[in-house]
């Protein structure tokens, strides 16, 4: 969404009514899309997504920067939708821990085991938008709103640790992590792995074989991988290892599948006429804004 609020600020800029009110539809999809995606249900996005609009109308005038709208939005915005958002209660415990999200060996070697099918071709042929809205919303809040606004609303990692106060570095961390768990659900819901389902039942008490040393020390990395963000010396060592570790290729193909289909989500969209009305209420407040600011100015002259 972050190039709908750099056309919202262009046409701002132009001060005609017409611009003003494609400016204002542009900032409600962009707010009432994030805040869906965290809230997860349409009553809490949709007031907060009235709530943002009404702090943000005096200021508008006073942006000319698209980078400080888009930050100001949605800080606004998370905070209004975190106070907001109901509980589920298949949510699981707040601390995601890269050890319980690792693969272990087991699980490595059943994703070579797809019959002919590479692990992006399980994965896609059994997408549903559906079970990948449920993935996200499992993830723990402080870890979703990571996910929701690097791999969804395509913020940059500085920008993500403005609006969280996250040092850039906990900002990857948590956005891995949230990777892996919706890896890991799709996984879960069968969304791939679909052929195990058909393999014989498990033993009571499955033992599960360690994880390699090597592949253990990779995954942390994955994100950063995917990313293009790793320094050099570690993406070939990466790349080396994956050419000798075919469990360890086809893991990271199906996360980098999962997180290519994250990427791709879609809300659906705001009714139509509660938020022209909405607009024209936001319109009146933004032209005695605009009034404010011509006076501070000419005040400032005399």
């Amino acid at each position: 969404m972050r190039a709908d609020v750099e056309k919202a600020v262009a046409l701002l800029q132009k001060k005609g009514p017409d611009a003003l009110e494609q400016a204002l539809e542009l900032l409600q999809q962009t707010v009432f899309s994030f805040s869906m995606k965290v809230c997860g249900h349409r009553q809490d996005a949709e007031d907060t997504m009235q709530d943002v609009l009404l702090k943000a109308v005096p200021y508008l005038p006073k942006f000319a920067s698209p980078k400080a709208l888009v930050v100001w939005l949605y800080t606004v915005a998370k905070n209004r939708c975190l106070m907001s958002r109901r509980k589920s209660k298949f949510a699981p415990k707040e601390h995601l821990s890269l050890e319980g999200l690792m693969p272990d060996r087991q699980e490595l070697e059943s994703l070579m085991q797809a019959e002919g099918r590479s692990p992006e071709q399980s994965l896609l042929q059994d997408e549903n938008a559906e079970k990948i809205r449920a993935a996200v919303l499992r993830v723990p809040p402080q870890y979703r709103l990571i996910l929701v606004l690097h791999d969804m609303e395509e913020l940059s990692t500085e920008e993500i640790a403005r609006i969280t106060g996250l040092r850039e570095g906990t900002v990857r961390v948590r956005l891995h992590r949230a990777r892996l768990f919706v890896r890991k659900e799709l996984a879960r819901q069968r969304l791939f792995g679909a052929r195990r389902a058909r393999r014989a039942p498990r033993p009571k008490k499955p033992q599960a074989t360690p994880r390699p040393g090597r592949c253990k020390q990779m995954f942390a990395s994955l994100s950063d991988y995917l990313d293009g963000v790793l320094d050099d010396s570690m993406c070939e060592q990466m790349e080396k290892h994956m050419a000798g570790c075919q469990p360890c290729e086809a893991f990271i193909a199906t996360l980098k599948t999962a997180v290519e289909q994250v990427k791709g989500y879609s809300t659906d969209g705001l009714d139509a006429h509660a938020t022209a009305e909405l607009r024209r209420s936001l319109l009146t407040q933004y032209a005695a804004a605009l009034e404010g600011v011509a006076r501070a100015r000419t005040d400032s002259r005399r």
